[in-house]
């Protein structure tokens, strides 16, 4: 079987609600999961935040994502950045400590793997 999402992009997400790490700005975020592996142990989804900068965390698993509109600095704790938009691959590792800077409201597509 498979699961067809028509337009990521536009696909509803469901409400929204504040984001728990947020450090600037009044930053919300709604999220869909499309799919689950029966152990949960790889998911993949579509999630939305509106800007702002909050901090992020990867412990215990890997997040492999695509973004598909809105713009954000990413900044590793190391003080290394990049700047995302639509169309760019960003992979976190298991690990991955920094902070995302959402510019203009962002939607990515993400899978995430679980050690």
């Amino acid at each position: 079987m498979s699961i067809v999402l028509p337009d990521a992009t536009t696909a509803d997400l469901g409400p929204d609600a504040p984001k728990p790490t947020s450090v600037a700005g009044d930053q919300r975020e709604a999220g869909l999961t499309v799919w689950s592996s029966e152990d949960g142990d790889t998911v993949t989804g579509v999630w939305e935040c509106t800007p702002g900068t909050f901090t992020a965390v990867r412990d215990g698993y890997h997040e492999i994502c695509q973004i598909l509109t809105g713009r954000a600095t990413i900044t590793h704790e190391d003080g290394t950045s990049a700047e995302v938009g639509p169309g760019s691959t960003l992979v976190m590792p298991e690990g991955w400590r920094g902070e995302w800077h959402v510019h203009e409201t962002l939607r990515k597509m993400y899978v995430t793997i679980h050690l």
